[in-house]
């Protein structure tokens, strides 16, 4: 082990045993939102504090075996069932050490949050539309799997049956951690069904995964610099569509940001959602702007919301599906677009947090 991530173990050993001692004085215990806070801290560095003693124990039990062997210990039998253990023990230190790589791994702040799903469709014309569809469609199963809310926000429909774009609210457990990975581009390669030749066409659609701000780090608006239309919802909702100015559509005047919101029958309903969203998109904005300006561009995108990128390709004739960022080729197509998204997520997440480990050793 590293001279470095040693002292910063120690380090978080003697603050879970500060934290400890802090959690049982009862001027703490009185104060709920200070208890929480700590509550919170310890929960998060007793796993490490915990691995490293362990390391520390399996390190002492080493040193005596092998002080032992040194000492000549009588016997072949004896030497054999040493030699046996100091083995065990070095294996062990290899598995306690990955663990606790794996536990210094920084953890993202928003894996927690809710998000707004963005589709939107690219180059392609008709077919990119209908894309955006079959994306709209893979990625609602999928949130059916995990249990997860599904609410449309706005949606503007192409005539062939796809979208133009789409935004979705999406809530529930671990919801930005594993959909972090769509932002980019997503490419596919099929005949459309218009195409009298068979030939393959190629479009696209974009898809951004914002999210959601609370109240931690919501962006404070000012009122001065959004202008505020409503208009008549153009989609479903019963006697009210076409007869009340219930959708809103608002424009962030410094950035040039526009969301609209017509899910809702009132007013004030859709106002409230597409403030929401205006502030997830400027914070969107904001933390990009931050990674770009801090870090060196990484093999793996993950959260960018770069648009720019292909990230995948969805290849129809091939039945197969490549994502572009850890090279992984699956001839799994109809399993995916059916909501199988963890055969991509699942490789995704792990090269994430092998860069993570890797990127943690460096900086010692």
């Amino acid at each position: 082990m590293k001279a470095l991530i040693q002292t910063k173990l120690d380090q978080i050993v003697a603050r879970r045993d500060q934290l400890q001692s802090q959690l049982s004085d009862q001027h703490v215990t009185q104060d709920m939102d200070q208890f929480q806070k700590l509550s919170r801290e310890l929960h998060h560095i007793q796993p490490i504090a915990d691995a490293y003693e362990r390391y520390c124990q399996v390190q002492e039990q080493l040193v005596a075996a092998e002080s032992m062997l040194n000492d000549e210990v009588s016997g072949s039998e004896m030497r054999v069932m040493v030699q046996d253990e100091m083995n065990s023990l070095r294996q062990e230190l290899i598995t306690v050490l990955d663990d606790i790589h794996v536990l210094l791994i920084p953890v993202d702040p928003d894996d927690d949050k809710n998000i707004y799903l963005e589709i939107r469709a690219g180059t392609g014309g008709d077919e990119a539309s209908l894309f955006a569809g079959d994306m709209f469609r893979m990625y609602q199963i999928f949130a059916q799997t995990q249990g997860w809310r599904w609410q449309v926000v706005s949606s503007t429909l192409s005539d062939q049956g796809g979208f133009k774009e789409v935004v979705v609210h999406v809530t529930g457990q671990s919801v930005f951690a594993k959909m972090k990975y769509e932002s980019g581009t997503h490419r596919v390669q099929r005949v459309p069904q218009t195409e009298s030749q068979g030939r393959i066409h190629t479009s696209a659609c974009t898809v951004a995964i914002l999210p959601e701000s609370d109240e931690i780090d919501q962006v404070t608006l000012d009122l001065s610099e959004i202008r505020v239309d409503t208009y008549r919802s153009s989609g479903a909702g019963g006697q009210h569509v076409n007869t009340t100015d219930s959708a809103v559509r608002l424009t962030h005047l410094p950035t040039n940001i526009v969301v609209e919101c017509q899910d809702e029958r009132s007013q004030h309903k859709n106002k409230a959602r597409a403030f929401s969203l205006l502030q997830a998109k400027i914070l969107q904005v904001q933390k990009e702007k931050q990674q770009q300006e801090r870090s060196e561009q990484r093999r793996l995108q993950v959260g960018s919301g770069d648009r720019s990128e292909r990230i995948r390709t969805y290849n129809f004739p091939q039945g197969r599906v490549t994502d572009h960022r850890v090279n992984l080729t699956l001839y799994k197509l109809e399993l995916i677009l059916e909501g199988q998204l963890l055969l991509l997520v699942e490789p995704l997440q792990q090269q994430d947090s092998a860069d993570k480990i890797a990127d943690l050793e460096s900086s010692f």
